[in-house]
């Protein structure tokens, strides 16, 4: 299921229940009331439902305490509580004694009192309603997940032909050069590295930060004997190696690095790379050059919003990704939690 599909879902199943929640009230209420009441009561309660519900999981909750605003994020659920409860109120009195009642009635400390006190019981609610809104949603994203990871077995599977096989006629081949091209049996001994990678350590649910490094590094010598001219590569890592990290991770970057952000036909490509283990967390930037006639748009691919996805998938909240371009130079930010 794609990710329309996957939303129109969710999104029919709550009109669901929000239509079942109104035939409810709306039935409890009209034996004893009336229609009109009855449907004056329904209307507005779920009207002052949604309000809070929606208004705490979809922008409060996610914009303020998410982002560590707490004091702001009390402030606004007592605000959205007593306001909407006191709406509310005032509004179903107007429109009681409008159309229903010949005898009006008016807002006294105890009705206001119980509407706050409705509101904060549909506050607790909307937890509840955000757990099982996400349950959805990651089961039908686990399901995916598990059809696209079986394809990809699939591909896989018909795409290795003996792959021992190839890793031990590289290391022949690697012996032979060595012989007369020592620079050109390093750059096999890369190849063999890597496609050793994608084999044997990508398919893991982690690797360590010196597998993944490693990786990167075979990666950049391969790329930089495509480049005509010398690159001023400043590479600054300081991290624990045995620290365990998804594979692949850290790769989009890297790939725009030598997509996007080299001229190969200029002599001055500049890129500063820094991997940095630091209080738990993992910080990667990386940061080149510009060509001249690459547009800010071109450096902004299916590779950086699958990454943002993915880091949803493994990290939650817990993540920060910034991109930045001004047209000269391209940088791009990570910080992702790590376990030493």
């Amino acid at each position: 299921m794609n990710t329309a599909k996957r939303t129109k879902a969710i999104v029919r199943l709550q009109w669901l229940i929000w239509i079942a929640v109104f035939l409810i009230i709306f039935f409890s209420i009209l034996p004893e009331e009336g229609l009109a009441h009855a449907l004056i009561f329904s209307t507005t309660s779920i009207a002052f439902y949604t309000l809070v519900i929606y208004g705490n999981i979809l922008l409060l909750f996610p914009r303020l305490w998410e982002r560590a605003h707490k004091v702001e994020y009390v402030i606004c659920v007592i605000v959205l509580l007593v306001g909407g409860g006191l709406g509310r109120g005032y509004l179903l009195i107007y429109l009681v004694n409008h159309f229903v009642e010949t005898k009006p009635e008016s807002m006294d400390l105890g009705m206001a009192l119980n509407f706050i006190i409705a509101g904060v019981l549909n506050y607790m609610l909307s937890f509840v309603f955000r757990i099982a809104i996400a349950y959805f949603t990651l089961k039908q994203q686990a399901e995916e997940i598990l059809l696209q990871k079986s394809q990809a077995e699939l591909n896989l599977l018909k795409s290795q032909v003996q792959p021992h096989f190839l890793f031990n006629t590289l290391n022949n081949i690697y012996y032979e050069a060595y012989r007369e091209a020592p620079r050109t049996a390093g750059l096999i001994e890369r190849l063999s590295d890597i496609m050793r990678y994608f084999v044997d350590e990508s398919p893991k649910d982690e690797v360590s930060m010196q597998t993944e490094v490693s990786f990167i590094e075979n990666y950049i010598a391969l790329e930089k004997i495509r480049i005509r001219h010398k690159i001023e590569m400043n590479f600054v890592k300081d991290y624990n190696a045995e620290a365990r990290i998804p594979p692949m991770l850290l790769m989009t970057f890297v790939e725009n690095i030598f997509k996007h952000g080299i001229d190969k036909s200029s002599k001055e490509n500049k890129v500063d790379i820094s991997l940095i283990q630091q209080e738990g967390y993992l910080l990667f930037q990386t940061c080149n050059s510009m060509p001249d006639q690459t547009s800010k748009d071109e450096t902004h691919g299916f590779g950086i919003e699958n990454l943002h996805k993915r880091l949803g998938m493994l990290y939650g909240a817990k993540f920060e990704l910034n991109i930045e371009n001004d047209g000269k130079t391209f940088t791009a930010f990570l910080k992702v939690p790590i376990a030493s």
